[in-house]
């Protein structure tokens, strides 16, 4: 018989969301987003940055991206920024940009995907084909499963585990061959909705990282947890398999006059679909053949065979899947109205990922019963009721 599921209080997030549910007039997201707020008027933050953006001088900005640029260009030759990428269309848009419209020499590096897709790896190679070199660090795989396994079950998310050396592994990559930019794509919070502390700053500093992107929960606090809970063993990794999960101390990226996450969005303005069609043609990017499950796209996050479950657990968590998501980007840059992302959200929103679901069992060593446990357990009760034998939203998209 197996022991029931019982899980921790590490995902500190969670205790933050409101116990109502109040949903965007604009777009479809809902205030069960960490760190989105709305305004009396009910818009969502994230609305009232894409109204922002169009007050932006974007002509200015270009000249801030090219005394930037021209601050840390290489005299010499050598690479002068870091490019975070998986070969997908925005880091694509973001390493093709630096090189060929502003001379950069960028070093694109890639933290691998926990498990990858054919056409992940086909799009990574075909970017490399366009003229870059590419560091591609995959870590040690049972380490990796096993965190992986305590992130699913203690975090409500297998995904964090990959977000940590993909935020951790460029600027530990910078430190050490003396780059001292980093540019990513997009500032998620303000893009998506979230803290707009840095509303008018083109980059993130480290001190913000923990809390945005780690859930407040980093590596050490995992090790700690695991070690104690039989999720690991210290047999399982070494001290270097650590490394590249961690982010440099403050001090080393002081030393090394390094200031932050850089967004290319600050400097330019931000469209998903356009970044698309952008390396369809310069980086010979492919789309998926059929839609990617739970929304309607079949071009955004295709590198890894595991990322459904990143987006079907939000959905438990927070009521909030990747669909919803898809379309209210595509809302705020007026590809669809609102009425449409209704439609699409009742078709697509919640949908399971079933095309790997017995592999990602495989990947944590887990049951299937073991799995709905898990995701049981992270159903809060103001968002959940039971219909008979199905989980139903209490308060779908409107």
């Amino acid at each position: 018989m197996q022991k029931k599921f019982k899980r921790s209080n590490l995902e500190k997030q969670i205790k933050k969301i409101p116990k109502y549910v109040k949903w965007c007039k604009n777009c479809l997201i809902s205030n069960q987003r960490p760190r989105i707020f709305f305004d009396e008027h009910g818009i969502c933050s994230a609305c009232r940055y894409n109204e922002y953006k169009e007050k932006i001088n974007w002509n200015k900005r270009h000249d801030e991206l090219l005394k930037l640029l021209d601050k840390h260009r290489s005299k010499n030759g050598n690479w002068d920024v870091i490019v975070p990428s998986s070969g997908g269309k925005d880091s694509g848009y973001v390493a093709h940009q630096l090189k060929y419209v502003y001379g950069m020499n960028p070093l694109t590096v890639t933290w691998s995907p926990l498990k990858y897709t054919e056409i992940g790896r086909e799009n990574l190679n075909s970017k490399i084909d366009k003229g870059f070199t590419n560091l591609l660090c995959t870590p040690n795989g049972n380490f990796q499963r096993k965190l992986a396994k305590l992130c699913f079950e203690q975090l409500g998310d297998a995904f964090h585990v990959f977000v940590l050396g993909q935020i951790n592994y460029p600027f530990q990559l910078a430190c050490r061959l003396g780059i001292k930019l980093v540019f990513y794509g997009e500032n998620g919070e303000l893009e998506y909705g979230g803290d707009i502390k840095h509303l008018d700053k083109p980059f993130k500093p480290v001190e913000e990282w923990l809390s945005q992107h780690f859930k407040g929960v980093s590596l050490e606090t995992l090790l700690t947890y695991g070690l104690k809970n039989n999720y690991l063993s210290k047999k399982d990794f070494s001290q270097s398999d650590l490394i590249f999960y961690k982010s440099p101390s403050i001090n080393e990226l002081k030393k090394n006059k390094i200031k932050g996450k850089y967004f290319f969005s600050y400097f330019k303005k931000w469209i998903p679909q356009e970044n698309y069609y952008y390396c369809a043609e310069h980086t010979g990017l492919k789309a998926n053949p059929e839609r990617t499950e739970g929304t309607y796209s079949k071009y955004s996050s295709l590198d890894d065979r595991f990322d459904g479950f990143h987006y079907f657990l939000r959905y438990i968590k927070f009521g909030l899947g990747r669909c919803v998501e898809d379309a209210s980007h595509e809302i705020r840059d007026k590809h669809i109205t609102r009425e449409e992302g209704l439609i699409l959200a009742k078709n697509y929103e919640g949908e399971f990922p079933k095309k790997y679901f017995k592999e990602f069992l495989d990947y944590l060593n887990i049951s299937e019963n073991r799995f709905w446990q898990v995701v049981d357990s992270w159903r809060a009760k103001h968002l959940w009721k039971k219909k008979g034998a199905k989980w139903v939203l209490k308060f779908p998209p409107k």
